[in-house]
């Protein structure tokens, strides 16, 4: 329960942070918001802005529900005591819904002797499984696109940077190695997307 005094001398203030814990897609999320001084009991509710949908603030200061939706969004919070008449405060806050699927570098891609190869590290930030595509394209200057890497599997729910690596031998010629990541949820019938791109590198050697 929010904090709060008796003393009527103690300004009614929001102690949360501006910026609060992130939130994650289909995972339940719980957090009370803390707040001080005032006469009473306080008593929160939004004025403006938004919360994710299917997430909620109660009147004592409870931030709850499932997010079904993702990014930052930004709401005021107002705060009354019971004092008479009643003192009022209001905050912005900020709560972001991490970004479901993410893909970075673990070992970015390199030209060694006549193969390029390379690792990223995949993460799965939501509730739900996803059925994950991974496809990793060496493309030439002409535009001539070769398949270094192709995978396909489940990618469970709350999955942190499991590392998929990639590689091949290629023909002598300048190369950028595009690394396409697609996350489908069956439920929601979602689809999720990253995307890596390196500048060119040279291939001098042949296969």
């Amino acid at each position: 329960m929010a904090a709060f005094s008796h003393s009527q001398s103690t300004p009614l203030s929001i102690t949360a942070k501006e910026d609060l814990p992130t939130a994650e897609l289909w995972k339940p999320f719980n957090l009370q918001l803390e707040s001080s001084g005032g006469v009473g009991a306080h008593h929160w509710r939004v004025i403006a802005g938004s919360l994710p949908r299917n997430l909620e603030l109660n009147d004592l200061g409870q931030l709850s529900g499932t997010p079904e939706e993702t990014g930052p969004f930004e709401f005021t919070a107002m705060v009354r005591d019971n004092d008479n008449p009643p003192n009022r405060i209001n905050k912005k806050l900020v709560l972001t819904v991490a970004t479901p699927l993410t893909a970075v570098w673990e070992r970015k891609a390199r030209v060694s002797g006549n193969r390029i190869d390379g690792s990223i590290k995949v993460s799965n930030r939501t509730g739900r499984d996803f059925d994950l595509t991974v496809i990793v394209l060496a493309v030439n200057d002409i535009g001539r696109a070769t398949a270094i890497g192709y995978q396909h599997f489940p990618l469970k729910q709350n999955t942190r940077d499991i590392e998929i690596p990639f590689g091949d031998t290629l023909s002598p010629g300048n190369y950028a190695v595009n690394v396409d990541v697609v996350g489908e949820e069956p439920v929601s019938n979602r689809v999720f997307r990253a995307r890596l791109v390196t500048g060119k590198e040279q291939v001098t050697q042949g296969p």
